[in-house]
């Protein structure tokens, strides 16, 4: 398959600067995160593509310390909250206190006014207060009292759930789901990713990690603005409808990815076409992310899920029966 790169002398620059500083990124945080390569890049295409982000796994996996050593390399403001089922919205938005001094009302900000946000554990929470993130998640702000404020960019959540101990937790709803814009889970790492991790502790002397600041919060928004120079071609666009209305036309299913899941295709696979240093998207850019960025969209229907059907096996499925584009 050949492509004729559309863009202009600049917009291609602009990409090299992006791929630059985005590989960079991934090294520094690969210095602390050891042998998840692919999910360094997910969550960069994440960060990229100013989206927000569920990770799934068990407790000890580094859920945390890969979203504290992203926002440190990043040069970002990192909030951390615990999700616990007394955990009320005013918690995470922050309210309205009234100042003697001054004689009036004013906000005192909750965790929500930062770059990223990491909602540990999001499923202890009560509906009420995971409803509190999806004005945040979508809108990338927040009304409390009447009033809107607008979140600092950029604003990225990052949120974990355990998918063990599921006594006294909400599962999230479809609505919230579907505003993820991907769900990825760390895995375990191998004998040798382990031996390294500790020989890595050894040499440190400390518990701490020494991260260095690759880049700001203002060339973050500027490299996602970036990604619009990406050219994706109408065949591109056609292979993404596709996959995604294949969704809804599995029997086995409830109801399939929204039009949100295709807009997510084509944001992400533009994000992994510049970490590439390539100002067109291909059709492995999109391969690249589908499973993440779809699966969890997909609502299965009780007697799918006994026989262990996942999101997953329906959209590998569907990956392998939609043929890929070729494009001159």
């Amino acid at each position: 398959m050949t492509m004729s790169k559309t863009g202009d002398a600049k917009s291609r620059e602009l990409i090299q600067t992006v791929s630059q500083i985005s590989n960079g990124l991934m090294n520094e945080v690969s210095k602390v995160i050891i042998g998840k390569q692919e999910n360094l890049r997910r969550v960069t295409i994440g960060i990229l593509s100013n989206g927000n982000m569920l990770i799934e796994d068990f407790p000890g996996l580094a859920k945390t310390l890969m979203a504290n050593t992203f926002s440190s390399a990043l040069g970002c403001k990192f909030k951390r909250v615990q999700f616990t089922p007394d955990l009320l919205p005013a918690d995470v938005m922050g309210t309205y206190m009234y100042d003697q001094q001054a004689g009036e009302f004013k906000l005192r900000p909750g965790p929500l006014f930062t770059n990223l946000l990491l909602a540990d554990e999001i499923n202890r929470a009560p509906p009420k207060t995971q409803a509190a993130l999806l004005e945040a998640m979508e809108e990338k702000q927040v009304t409390i009292e009447g009033i809107t404020h607008k979140l600092p960019a950029p604003f990225i959540t990052m949120a974990t759930q355990n998918p063990i101990e599921q006594e006294g937790t909400y599962p999230l709803p479809e609505a919230q789901m579907d505003r993820f814009l991907m769900k990825m889970s760390m895995g375990y790492p191998d004998r040798q990713e382990e031996k390294a991790i500790l020989q890595r502790r050894k040499l440190r002397g400390k518990d701490e990690y020494d991260i260095e600041q690759v880049t700001s919060p203002k060339k973050v928004v500027a490299m996602q603005k970036a990604l619009e120079t990406v050219h994706v071609d109408p065949a591109i666009m056609s292979y993404i409808v596709e996959l995604v209305q294949r969704t809804r036309e599995d029997h086995r299913i409830i109801t399939g990815a929204s039009p949100r899941a295709s807009q997510s295709l084509f944001k992400t696979s533009r994000a992994s076409a510049a970490i590439d240093g390539r100002d067109y998207v291909i059709p492995d850019d999109i391969k690249a992310v589908a499973l993440q960025v779809v699966s969890h969209r997909i609502m299965l229907k009780p007697e799918s899920k006994i026989r262990g059907v996942t999101g997953h096996h329906i959209m590998r499925k569907i990956l392998s029966e939609v043929p890929v584009p070729v494009i001159q």
